[in-house]
């Protein structure tokens, strides 16, 4: 994985770039995302920021905000849930993919090099320029279906 060092000076670089400020507030959403494992609602880095830092106010607004700017610029990735929101990662990750459990919300993240050649062989039967792709498999985890036969 990257170095946080290295995600801040980007932060800061383009920070500057837009004329914006750099703040405490916005260092805090990164490495939240950072020093965290897993997928997290805007809400959920709200939460970890006040544990983390209580001495410091971080509006949900600027998480919100924050966010955003993280995923245009690459430093941070996010999955949709649709109406229930977003979930975000640190960006610049090993490429990945996403198991969903749509029962308890877990996601798994899974590499598997079977399934990018065959991505790769798709682009190039369609003449097509392969630049990104996500992949999110969505079911029921083992834990729930082994809770759901248990009740």
């Amino acid at each position: 994985m990257v170095e946080y060092d290295f995600l801040l000076e980007e932060l800061k670089r383009i920070l500057k770039e837009k004329q914006l400020k750099f703040t405490r507030q916005r260092e805090l959403v990164l490495k939240a995302l950072y020093e965290n494992d897993g997928h997290f609602s805007p809400e959920e880095i709200h939460r970890l920021i006040q544990a983390d830092a209580p001495e410091t106010r971080v509006g949900i607004a600027t998480v919100y905000r924050t966010l955003s700017l993280l995923e245009e610029e690459k430093l941070a990735d996010s999955l949709s849930f649709g109406k229930a929101g977003k979930r975000y990662e640190i960006g610049m990750k090993k490429h990945h993919d996403h198991l969903i459990c749509t029962r308890c919300g877990k996601i798994i993240e899974f590499c598997d090099e079977t399934i990018e050649k065959q991505q790769e062989a798709v682009a190039k039967k369609f003449d097509f320029e392969m630049t990104d792709h996500a992949m999110k498999i969505i079911g029921i985890c083992k834990e729930c279906r082994q809770n759901e036969t248990k009740k």
